[in-house]
C-alpha cells in the first residue's frame, strides 16, 4: 500500500456529506492520495443517476470529520457531485471516484434505485475509475474498517469497461464471524424487500394517498452478491450500466 501524490481521490455518497460512512472512505483513502468530497447536503438515498438540469446547484465549503480532506457540501444528488466535483471544484478531474460507504446494502435489483451506484455510474461515464461501496445497516463496522484498505488497495487502479463499476458490498457481522471475500459475484435478480403499496388516505376527487411497505426478503441466489453479504462475505463484483 503506498500513497500516490499524483493519485487524485472524488469521494460523495447519498447519504449525506455529515454521514459517517463517508468519513471512515475519506479516512481510508487518505492513504492512496490527494481526496476531495464533494457530497449533498442531505440525504438522498434511491434517487438513482437523476441530474439537476432546470435548477441551480450550490456548493459551499464544509467542516468535515478528517483532516487534510477538501470537502464540499452540494444542493445536488450524488451524480450530481460527481459532475461538479469533477468538472468544476477539483482544479484537475479526479483518477478515482469513490461512493459511500453506504448505509444498508446496494445489492441485487436494488442497485438500479442506489444513488450511490448511481454517483459510481456517472463517474465511469465522465472516464473515471469507479468504485461503489455499502454496508449492512446495523452499525457494526468490524469487517469493513478491517478490510476496507486492503480492498482499496487492490481496486483502486482498476479501469473496466464503458459503463461498469465495481460494487463492494461489507457483511454487518463481526470478525469473528467473517467468513471471507467473495469475488466475481453476479448480481442476483431479486431484491432486499418485496414492495406493496398501502392505502393510507382517501383525497378529495376520489384520489388515494399511497404509501411504499417493504417485506425484508432473505432469499437469494447462490454465486450472487446478496447470497454473499448475508452468508457474511465480502461481496464483490462488477455492475455494467449503458454500454
Amino acid at each position: 500500500m503506498a500513497y500516490n501524490t499524483e493519485r487524485r481521490i472524488l469521494i460523495t455518497n447519498d447519504d449525506g456529506i455529515d454521514s459517517g460512512g463517508i468519513a471512515r472512505l475519506a479516512k481510508a483513502a487518505k492513504d492512496f492520495g490527494e481526496v476531495w468530497v464533494v457530497a449533498p447536503q442531505h440525504q438522498r438515498s434511491a434517487a438513482s443517476h437523476c441530474i439537476t438540469l432546470r435548477e441551480p446547484i450550490d456548493v459551499y465549503p464544509h467542516d468535515f470529520a478528517v483532516e487534510g480532506v477538501h470537502a464540499y457540501s452540494c444542493s445536488g444528488t450524488p451524480a450530481d457531485c460527481v459532475r461538479v466535483g469533477g468538472l468544476s471544484v477539483m482544479p484537475v478531474r479526479p483518477d478515482v471516484v469513490l461512493s459511500g460507504i453506504n448505509f444498508g446494502y446496494n445489492v441485487a435489483t436494488d442497485i438500479q434505485y442506489s444513488a450511490t451506484a448511481g454517483a459510481a455510474f456517472e463517474a465511469v461515464f465522465q472516464g473515471y475509475a469507479a468504485i461503489a461501496l455499502s454496508e449492512h445497516m446495523n452499525g457494526c463496522h468490524e469487517v469493513t474498517d478491517a478490510y476496507i484498505k486492503d480492498i482499496l488497495d487492490e481496486y483502486i487502479d482498476v479501469r473496466l469497461g464503458f459503463g461498469q463499476i465495481i460494487n463492494v458490498n461489507f457483511p454487518g457481522c463481526k470478525l469473528s464471524e467473517f467468513k471471507g471475500i467473495l469475488k466475481d459475484r453476479r448480481t442476483s435478480h431479486d431484491s432486499l424487500f418485496h414492495d406493496h403499496y398501502n392505502v393510507i388516505e382517501k383525497l378529495q376527487g376520489g384520489g388515494l394517498r399511497y404509501m411504499i411497505e417493504g417485506v425484508h426478503n432473505e432469499k437469494s441466489e447462490e454465486g450472487t452478491d446478496f447470497r454473499a453479504v448475508f452468508e457474511n462475505h465480502i461481496s464483490i463484483g462488477v455492475v455494467n450500466n449503458v454500454g
